[in-house]
């Protein structure tokens, strides 16, 4: 399938305004599989967006319980070092919980047909990155597709960002019928949990908030009537999302 033929099937949608609602009922997929996501693949990928948030909010709250109880400010003295450091803290924290929950709100809440709101994809992803471990290349190729393909492509990144357990990079493109993301860095690879989540081989029953990722970019691409290739070499892995023919 070819992409004029895909922007037939999945029209391209403005960015003007995203769905702040999770992910609902889809038209049946192909192959029979039911679009509505099950409750417990919700219940993990909540926990999994909280588990994310966490290290920046507690962040925040540390530096604001410092401003609160140094005993040199309660005196009414004034260190501009340790207030400068304060606020340092809490506003880098503030952005990355932001950039965190933008991203998710894309990756997980953006339904097909709905428009964006505020930034598009590749600086949501982009930011998303910043300050990691992990750098990001989101291909010009891939802001031109239709949102419907980006929410895949962001939800490959992050499948991708697990293999990449010590750091690397990351470097999404588009190909003439799908999507192709590949993971370099030392020890990149799946878990064999990840794997077989990511081929929706695992009972929704047994998957984990560290499956639930995977498992996830398979129903979204099992959605737009994609196969998704995965191939490992040292150093290297490389996830596909190819559209099936007709």
């Amino acid at each position: 399938m070819s992409w004029q033929n895909i922007y037939r099937r999945y029209p391209r949608s403005a960015f003007n305004g995203v769905a702040d609602q999770l992910p609902v009922a889809q038209p049946p997929m192909p192959g029979g599989v039911a679009g509505g996501l099950d409750l417990r693949v919700l219940e993990l990928l909540t926990a999994r967006l909280c588990h994310e948030l966490i290290g920046p909010i507690a962040a925040i709250n540390d530096g604001v319980e410092l401003l609160a109880d140094d005993p040199v400010l309660a005196r009414g003295e004034l260190d501009r070092d340790f207030v400068h450091d304060a606020i340092a803290l809490v506003g880098d924290s503030a952005s990355r919980a932001a950039s965190r929950l933008q991203f998710y709100r894309f990756a997980y809440g953006y339904g097909h047909g709905g428009s964006l709101v505020g930034s598009p994809p590749n600086e949501l992803a982009i930011r998303f990155f910043e300050g990691t471990q992990i750098t990001c290349n989101y291909g010009e190729s891939i802001g031109v597709l239709p949102l419907d393909w980006q929410r895949l492509a962001c939800n490959l990144l992050l499948t991708g960002a697990e293999a990449l357990s010590r750091g690397g990079n990351l470097i999404m493109a588009a190909m003439p019928d799908g999507l192709d993301l590949e993971a370099t860095g030392e020890f990149a690879a799946l878990s064999p949990e990840a794997s077989a989540a990511l081929s929706l081989a695992t009972p929704v029953a047994a998957l984990t908030p560290r499956s639930v990722q995977a498992y996830f970019a398979g129903l979204l691409a099992e959605v737009l009537g994609c196969r998704l290739v995965r191939t490992e070499e040292f150093r290297r892995l490389r996830l596909t999302a190819v559209a099936r023919a007709g």
